[in-house]
């Protein structure tokens, strides 16, 4: 079959690209252009990527294809980011990049230019029109994944989602692919090694604010607006005094920041979630396990479809609004949302 594979320039994308080729597909490698932009001190790397991308196409002899939806990429992903931190929520733009581009996007023209299935290097499994966790659950991706479509997931191939991490940079090696040992990019989804308050403050106006110590009332040092910080975060505040302070809550419209020492301040806590822009493939009725941020461990949790609830058996700390909160029953995703509001039930 016709295959189009999008081509990151790392090691995943170029063994899917061989296993793909190896069970007898017409491969056809992409490489999707979202992001060129420099940042003071920041060089995007998208020009090394393509540059390995196409290595990798012209090492395997498979078709290679560049396309360009940086225009797209900045008014879905970035200005949604952007959008949504102003707001002071902490959003996922990897989880958008893969709804609003990959998986939509590059879909549509894939199948426009002939493809009969897309296929990406991302670390899950698809069985019909369900999506399911990676063998490595270590780097299992389906949190990000959860928006797709069933219509998309049906005509999407996963090469190594049986597969572990280092069995793969182990294949790559042994077939001679020059990616076998690229550092895996981080940061910005596209971006490259983007420190995420180092891009913001390239885009938003922002302004210092004081930082108070949530028991005390006491203003114990100043931060560079609080759109930068994130419900939990430790590091980066700047607060020598002893013991670690942790955010526990903002006040955008005054632009403060408070701060606790207790990590079982009640703000950091919370057992229930109420989401917004739901996405489900599956029912989610019933016991099942939520996943609330990336490699964090699947908790027992139930839905209320009435009320858009996620209610977790324990409470979870750092429940942040904007992040999302994707369910499980077992291994099958079957979706989720984001994070509109949180509070604690006794």
């Amino acid at each position: 079959m016709k295959v189009f594979l999008g081509m990151s320039g790392g090691v995943d994308s170029a063994v899917s690209a061989h296993l793909l080729k190896e069970q007898g597909h017409e491969v056809v490698g992409v490489y999707m252009k979202n992001w060129s932009k420099d940042l003071p001190g920041m060089k995007c790397p998208w020009a090394e990527d393509l540059a390995d991308a196409k290595r990798t196409a012209v090492r395997l002899g498979i078709d290679f294809r560049v396309f360009d939806f940086e225009s797209d990429y900045k008014q879905k992903v970035v200005d949604y980011m952007l959008a949504e931190y102003q707001k002071g929520n902490t959003p996922n733009p990897d989880i958008m990049c893969n709804q609003e581009i990959k998986f939509k996007l590059f879909a549509d023209t894939a199948f426009e230019q002939g493809a009969e299935l897309i296929a990406t290097g991302h670390y899950a499994k698809s069985k019909g029109r369900q999506l399911l966790c990676a063998k490595d659950t270590n780097k299992d991706q389906s949190y990000f994944l959860y928006r797709i479509t069933a219509d998309v997931i049906e005509r999407t191939l996963f090469p190594v989602g049986d597969m572990l991490k280092s069995e793969v940079k182990a294949l790559a090696e042994n077939i001679g692919l020059t990616v076998a040992h690229k550092p895996e990019s981080m940061g910005v989804c596209f971006v490259g090694e983007a420190n995420m308050k180092d891009f913001l403050a390239e885009f938003v106006e922002t302004r210092p604010g004081k930082i108070i110590e949530l028991e005390t009332n006491t203003e114990l040092g100043i931060h560079d607006g609080a759109i930068f910080y994130t419900l939990g975060q430790r590091h980066g505040l700047g607060l020598t005094q002893g013991l670690p302070y942790y955010v526990v809550k903002k006040d955008m419209a005054k632009n403060l920041v408070y701060v606790s020492r207790n990590l079982n301040a009640g703000e950091l806590w919370a057992n229930r979630a109420t989401l917004r822009d739901i996405v489900f493939r599956e029912s989610a009725s019933g016991p099942l396990q939520a996943r609330i941020r990336h490699r964090a461990p699947l908790v027992p949790a139930h839905f209320d479809a009435e009320t858009q609830t996620v209610y977790f058996d324990d409470a979870q700390k750092s429940l942040t609004p904007g992040q999302s909160v994707v369910l499980y029953r077992g291994p099958l995703c079957l979706g989720g949302g984001i994070i509109e509001s949180t509070d604690k039930v006794c």
